[in-house]
């Protein structure tokens, strides 16, 4: 056996493998004589099937079976020892017709070589960090809620501002039938608060659906629809009025502030509102860091830059699916994979460069902290250790979840990478103008 390589280019090569009848002759005929052994034909008794019978009906899928063995396992080993670096799988060159007897046989395989290129980590204009900031307003909406939350109810006659009602809305022909609490606040129209505001309890009141309540979110909860259903809502519902509560709100005294925070850290309004301010920029990070983590891709995609096998990569993409694909279809499909093509490419470098590579210990505390916050999000103690192990155990027999966690840890020391690399530059802005700047448009 022997393989020879040629180089076309620096990004396509042909590797041809030739084999001779002795690389695989004795395979071949081990496999015949163990199919002559075990052979039930009419007409002759097992095992003393002549060999010319077994010949002429799998010398040839045997052969052709064999010699593939032979060369899927050479040509991994050469790449291996090689250390080439390819994009996609080698691709066969068809032939029409192989002459399984012949002294010598040639296959020919395509590769796609891997491009040489320099990363570009910082290209000449700086990628922003926006870092959301919450606002007076965000910030008062949030003691708002946490008074409501802590406050208490009171039985109440008259609806008025701030008061609860326990309703029941409904619509046979479009089968409504909810038990909701609305709040009378949220009522929306000068006719619909009227209204409410002449009702007492026990009355039923005919509304129309349209621009009954202030926020769609609310019509949602009380409908018991989605918001993309509010659109197929009936013209009109009945609503049974059962209990009216005024909500009493909390005072924000320091036993508030010891029933949100660990006692004695909040002793005063001004302080509560920072502590309300570090959490809701707490909960943004994520989707600052998401769209810095896009930004730099598309920065380092931008400005390093290489070329591609493409002709060899259309190829492989019309061929490597279950159902082979047109050359448009495949011609298509490479628009569309080019920019993750390029990434990975980019990452990898990055990765191996810098020595990123995720080891098995470090996703094991990856996946624990995970566990522990989560349950911490529920008012949970932290389980022991070996509790903790026992879990991310679990998790680790799911591939999926194992791969969800991995990518998701590589996005961290990737991001943590980048901070300290990439020429950032760090922009505060709150979030109606963070929307803005990475949807296009205020949500």
């Amino acid at each position: 056996m022997q393989i020879t390589r040629k180089d076309l280019d620096a990004l396509n090569s042909t590797l041809t493998i030739t084999l001779e009848q002795n690389d695989f002759a004795e395979k071949v005929l081990k496999v015949l004589n163990d199919y002559r052994k075990n052979a039930n034909i009419p007409g002759f008794r097992k095992g003393h099937v002549p060999m010319g019978m077994i010949r002429k009906q799998y010398e040839t899928p045997v052969t052709a079976d064999e010699v593939n063995k032979i060369l899927q396992e050479n040509l991994n080993k050469y790449i291996n020892d090689e250390k080439l670096e390819l994009l996609g799988n080698p691709l066969p060159k068809m032939q029409e017709e192989i002459n399984w007897k012949a002294d010598t046989l040639n296959f020919d395989f395509e590769l796609g070589l891997s491009p040489k290129f320099e990363v570009k980590l910082k290209g000449k204009k700086a990628v922003t960090y926006f870092q959301i900031e919450a606002d007076k307003k965000m910030i008062d909406e949030q003691l708002s809620h946490i008074k409501k939350q802590y406050g208490k109810l009171k039985s109440s006659v008259e609806i008025t501002k701030g008061t609860e009602l326990s309703v029941e809305i409904k619509n046979e022909e479009s089968a409504i039938d909810t038990t909701p609490i609305i709040e009378f606040d949220q009522i929306k129209g000068k006719k619909n608060i009227e209204n409410f505001s002449e009702a007492k309890i026990g009355d039923v009141l005919e509304l129309k659906t349209k621009n009954l309540f202030t926020e769609e979110s609310a019509a949602a909860r009380a409908f018991g629809v989605t918001v993309a259903q509010l659109g197929e809502l009936p013209k009109s519902v009945t609503l049974n009025i059962k209990e009216v509560n005024k909500r009493i709100l909390a005072d924000l005294d320091q036993e508030l502030f010891d029933k949100l925070y660990e006692a004695g850290t909040v002793t005063s309004v001004t302080e509560l509102k920072a502590k309300v301010k570090e959490g809701i920029e707490k909960q943004f990070e994520s989707q600052s860091e998401q769209k810095l983590l896009n930004d730099i891709t598309e920065s380092l995609i931008k400005n390093t830059k290489f070329d591609l096998p493409k002709e060899f990569l259309i190829k492989w993409l019309q061929n490597s699916g279950e159902k082979p694909l047109t050359d448009e279809e495949a011609r298509e499909e490479y628009e569309k994979s080019e920019k993750g093509i390029r990434y990975q490419l980019i990452e990898g470098s990055i990765i191996n460069e810098q020595n990123l590579q995720i080891q098995f210990k470090e996703l094991q505390n990856f996946a624990k902290d995970l566990i522990k916050q989560q349950m911490a999000q529920y008012g949970q103690m932290a389980p022991e250790e070996k509790e903790l192990d026992d879990i991310a155990a679990r998790i680790f027999k799911n591939q999926e979840e194992t791969k969800r966690l991995s990518d998701q840890l590589m996005s961290k020391k990737l991001l943590g990478y980048f901070k300290e690399n990439a020429g950032i530059k760090t922009k505060k802005v709150n979030y109606t103008a963070f929307v803005k700047e990475a949807y296009g448009s205020a949500q």
